[in-house]
């Protein structure tokens, strides 16, 4: 994975959640000046922290870096303690094929309804 983080992709995606600069360093536990460097282009992050921007902006890393222009996250984050219920039917999809294929099955019939 690339880390050369594209500043006009990060900003479209911090407007598109409604965030201005300083919302968008708190929810990054970044300092104003720090986030403000990777939106001008003037620090490049490491790609553990392309990865944590992509994870709480709910976009792609790839997409912030130009592998792809798919803005789609790669992967969802399901807390516990905010979605226990949720939390608990992702366990059971994960834990067993036979729980995966019914629980598609039903997924794909409620799309169709």
């Amino acid at each position: 994975m690339s880390n050369a983080l594209i500043p006009d992709r990060l900003i479209s995606v911090r407007k598109s959640l409604g965030l201005n600069k300083s919302e968008a360093a708190t929810l990054l536990n970044l300092s104003k000046m720090g986030y403000g460097r990777y939106e001008h282009g003037e620090r490049t992050p490491s790609p553990q922290t392309v990865e944590y921007i992509a994870w709480k902006f709910g976009t792609s890393s790839g997409f912030l870096t130009g592998e792809t222009e798919d803005p789609s996250p790669e992967w969802i984050h399901i807390s516990r303690n905010e979605a226990p219920g949720l939390f608990k039917l992702v366990k059971e999809f994960q834990a067993s094929d036979s729980m995966r294929q019914r629980l598609t099955a039903y997924y794909e019939s409620l799309k169709k309804q």
